[in-house]
Parts: C-alpha cells; sequence; structure tokens
C-alpha cells in the first residue's frame, strides 16, 4: 500500500493541500484572485504564501489530467474540462465539483475516498511525481542525442 496520504517531495500532506486549494477556489468564487485570499485564510505558522498555492495548483491540475481516463471510470468528469494556462481554478473547481465537494463541506472524508481508489487502481500516487517515475538529468541528455 502507499502512503496515499502524502505526494512525494512535499512538506504537506495531500489533505492540508487539497483544503488550502478548497480555500483558494472559495476565494477566487468570489471574485478574487484566490492565491492570496487562501494564504490569510490558514493557519500563519504555515509558511504558506500565494506562490506556493500557485505551484500546488499546478501539480494538482496536472495530476489530475494525467488521472482523467482512470477517475473517469469511477466519477462523472463529463463537467471537466482542461483549460491550458489562463484558468486553473475553473478546472480545479470542475474535478472537485465531480467528486462532489460542495461548499461548506469538508474535504476529508471525499478526499481519502478517491485518493484510495485510485491507488488500489493504478499503485501510484494521484499527485506528483515518486522518485522511480522521475527521469534524470542524464537519461534526459543520453536521450536527446
Amino acid at each position: 500500500m502507499l502512503p496515499i496520504q502524502l505526494i512525494p517531495y512535499f512538506q504537506y500532506t495531500v489533505s492540508a493541500v487539497i483544503g488550502a486549494l478548497l480555500l483558494g477556489y472559495k476565494s477566487w468564487q468570489g471574485g478574487r484572485q484566490g492565491f492570496f485570499g487562501a494564504s490569510l485564510a490558514v493557519d500563519p505558522d504555515s509558511d504558506l504564501t500565494p506562490y506556493l498555492l500557485f505551484c500546488w495548483l499546478k501539480v494538482i491540475v496536472r495530476g489530475l489530467r494525467r488521472a482523467h481516463p482512470v477517475l473517469g471510470r469511477i466519477y462523472d468528469l463529463s463537467a471537466v474540462h482542461s483549460v491550458h494556462g489562463t484558468a486553473p481554478w475553473k478546472e480545479a473547481g470542475s474535478y472537485f465539483l465531480a467528486f462532489g465537494w460542495k461548499p461548506g463541506l469538508c474535504g476529508g472524508a471525499l478526499l481519502s475516498g478517491l485518493l484510495r481508489r485510485y491507488s488500489r487502481a493504478t499503485a501510484q500516487f494521484l499527485f506528483g511525481t515518486a522518485s522511480q517515475h522521475r527521469v534524470s538529468i542524464c537519461q534526459e541528455t543520453i536521450g536527446m542525442a
């Protein structure tokens, strides 16, 4: 079993990352940028910055896009559309809603079920890249030659 509550090479758990992103999504829905609002809404001792939230959002959206075919067998993802570049909150939010999240609902139980299902189906992490799947600089250089 994978430690599904973690994201490889992340200091924070999946639950903390998604929780902060849900705060950002709510902020974005309220007409704000999302990153700054979420960084203010979390515990000040967390050292969460708007830039870190931006990076997390990119990793989460990338993981969801990669997992889309597998997740599409479990959830109705017909309302999810990849919007490259300009609207990552919109895309992430459409995934959150497809997984059953609603404003005011804690995402913890929903998230653990999602992670467990994906991990069982693929034996991989939903978010991030495990070390055995990373390509080294040497491999990239040799492959380009």
